[in-house]
């Protein structure tokens, strides 16, 4: 069983701002660490003045994700068509975002979090500022300007991501809304509050393929590593991180485009 005494300690040692707002991507299995202890220390460290941020993501209702395309594989025209029907409406208040691990659904179901709207990319969050940086979410802007990772880099949020790589760093999104030149753009579709109501929209192409590289490339003066519960943690600015990451990717993706 996992210590919480000791999950405080190195928790505490990462160098969390009292009274900021902090951004969590985390894995928790194999650690024996409950998430609503996982959850409280973390709000202890950024005290009463604080926000607690984490992706709360749905692909699940969507037909244009790669789940859906991986669950479908092998399947006849009856069968995708039989389960597209099948699939959860997305609704903020009760949809579960089981992908995004065992904290982010705990900070989700804790009483008096609050959640954007975004039907397949929305963050749920914690705290005093939790309303604010998660409202008007654009419903056709997945991780831009329009969307809650804008209102994180405004509020100088930091990034934690507790026993997991940069690969699934959801700030560098953000740098690839804000690369020069014309963005790819391709067709989002996704199932919304009654089942059979479908939206069809246009965003960026995403891509997190090169998020990994992107995060070893990161300069080290920038990020703090520390251990939680036998793994690595690393706690960087969100500032840094995008702009960073945005000057990476223009340099490297514009000479394959």
């Amino acid at each position: 069983m996992a210590d919480p005494a000791r999950l405080r300690e190195e928790i505490g040692r990462l160098g969390i701002r009292g009274g900021g707002v902090l951004m969590v991507h985390a894995s928790l299995g194999g650690t024996g660490l409950a998430p609503g202890a996982v959850r409280d220390v973390l709000l202890d460290a950024l005290g009463p003045g604080g926000t607690l941020v984490v992706p709360a993501f749905t692909p699940e209702n969507s037909d244009t994700s790669p789940a859906y395309h991986r669950r479908t594989e092998g399947m006849s025209e009856r069968e995708k068509a039989e389960f597209r029907a099948s699939m959860p409406p997305f609704e903020p208040d009760t949809s579960p975002c089981p992908t995004m691990g065992a904290l982010a659904e705990c900070v989700r179901t804790t009483p008096g979090a609050v959640r954007s709207l975004h039907p397949q990319t929305s963050f749920a969050g914690l705290g005093p500022r939790a309303a604010e940086l998660l409202a008007d979410h654009d419903p056709y802007c997945h991780l831009g300007e329009r969307s809650p990772l804008a209102s994180l880099y405004a509020a100088d949020a930091q990034i934690l991501l507790l026993r997991v790589g940069f690969e699934v760093c959801t700030a560098f999104h953000l740098a690839e809304y804000r690369m020069p030149g014309p963005p790819p753009i391709r067709t989002y579709r996704c199932v919304v509050k009654a089942t059979g109501n479908w939206i069809e929209y246009e965003d960026l192409d995403l891509h997190d393929g090169d998020f990994g590289e992107i995060g070893a490339r990161l300069p080290r003066d920038l990020v703090t590593e520390g251990e939680v519960a036998g793994k690595a943690a690393v706690l960087l600015g969100m500032r840094d991180a995008v702009d960073t990451a945005c000057e990476l990717m223009s340099g490297y993706r514009g000479e394959m485009a």
